[in-house]
């Protein structure tokens, strides 16, 4: 077992199935030493565990943890075209869109949710670049999308 899948169980958490897209694109693609990942929702098991603006609809703390399921499936992605997640050498950069309210202004808050979940699993190699941005809507309604970029080692498959 690669020591990116025995931490992610040390902290309680599996690689999900990757999710279907809903277009034409694909979850992940690589080129040259970077995988980027299409925007990742916090699907569960073919579902969204919630929908709506943060600061009506759903808490801070539902956010929180939306974005650390977005993170994870954006993970599933990485693994689907490069196979062994020890291969990435560092997370560059993660874009995270937050379904707003029109007053709620704590973006970084809720994205938190994937950067921490990145710093548990890869330490130094998980400190990354970020965007946490606010918008009025996201596709299915969901309350979280997140973009990753990851520098990988070893030849394009």
């Amino acid at each position: 077992m690669s020591k990116t899948l025995e931490r992610l169980s040390e902290l309680g958490l599996e690689l999900p199935e990757i999710a279907t897209p809903a277009g034409a694109y694909v979850p992940a693609l690589r080129t040259g030493n970077y995988v980027y990942t299409s925007g990742q929702l916090p699907v569960i098991d073919g579902k969204l565990p919630a929908t709506g603006h943060l600061g009506t609809d759903v808490d801070l703390d539902t956010g929180y943890q939306l974005a650390r399921t977005a993170g994870l499936n954006a993970l599933a992605a990485i693994a689907g075209v490069i196979g062994d997640l020890d291969k990435i050498v560092r997370v560059v950069k993660v874009t995270g869109f937050v379904n707003s309210a029109d007053d709620f202004t704590q973006q970084p808050a809720v994205i938190n949710g994937v950067s921490e979940l990145y710093g548990e699993i890869f330490g130094d190699r998980g400190q990354h670049a970020r965007s946490a941005v606010g918008v009025n809507t996201l596709p299915l309604g969901t309350p979280v999308e997140v973009e990753v970029i990851v520098e990988v080692s070893g030849d394009a498959a």
